[in-house]
């Protein structure tokens, strides 16, 4: 049933991955970058800013997983505000015009960060939030529209709390961190992972689910709804993938 999944920031590590991942299943996927897209023929290179280029990539399309954002703390007016709040403004709504069957959205383990750390262990979706800082509060946005669309249009809303898929540079502070070892997320496992997300079933309406790789000594984040309502396995321990 899926028609064309458009995949934001389609140019990044994950979202090379999942593109990667949903083309070897025989998906047909656009991309959406401000870089080029190199694997991809069909890919539009935008602003989330823009939101007539947003509404432009829409057409035609069934499913869209959303992982274009500012991906770390950063300044909050010049670059997470418009990026990370605009930005998923105009993806939710330009979905919601198009008539787009499912958004799956691209959440952070850093909305749980602190229980990361401290426990108890594994942590579960339904269990409080302990954000870092304001890029946390930007994804604890994300995770509260994400379930209020599902209320308010007839659209399915997957939404992953993502474990540390480290993007190039952050190969050292994820080797000295040694929990960090028990949320990595490989980019193999990241690319399987968000492919079963835009294959899960219709009847799929609303789901908060974390996703990373096997965990190295302790089972940080709880993976349980991951696999039994996704069907998502993890094969990857760190560093493997990286």
């Amino acid at each position: 049933m899926v028609q064309i999944v458009l995949v934001t920031g389609s140019s990044g590590k994950v979202g090379q991955a999942v593109v990667a991942e949903l083309l070897l299943r025989g998906v047909k996927v656009r991309g959406f970058d401000r870089r080029p897209s190199e694997l991809l023929p069909d890919a539009i290179v935008g602003d989330l800013g823009d939101r007539a280029c947003v509404e432009a990539a829409m057409v035609g399309v069934s499913c869209v997983v959303h992982l274009a954002a500012t991906p770390d703390d950063d300044d909050f007016a010049s670059s997470l505000l418009p990026n990370n709040i605009i930005g998923l403004y105009h993806v939710m709504e330009a979905a919601r015009g198009a008539g787009v069957g499912r958004i799956v959205l691209a959440s952070s383990g850093q909305v749980i960060w602190w229980r990361q750390l401290s426990g108890p262990f594994p942590i579960k979706e339904d269990e409080p939030v302990t954000p870092r800082g304001w890029y946390a509060a930007t994804k604890m946005f994300m995770e509260a529209i994400g379930y209020g669309f599902t209320q308010m249009a007839d659209i399915s809303v997957i939404i992953a709390r993502l474990g540390w898929c480290p993007r190039p540079g952050q190969e050292e502070e994820i080797r000295s961190a040694h929990w960090a070892h028990d949320v990595y997320f490989s980019p193999e496992d990241a690319g399987r992972f968000f492919a079963c997300c835009v294959e899960a079933p219709k009847s799929v309406r609303y789901l908060l689910v974390n996703a990373a790789s096997r965990p190295l000594r302790l089972a940080r984040m709880d993976l349980g709804v991951a696999r039994d309502v996704l069907g998502y396995v993890p094969r990857d321990t760190y560093p493997e993938g990286m």
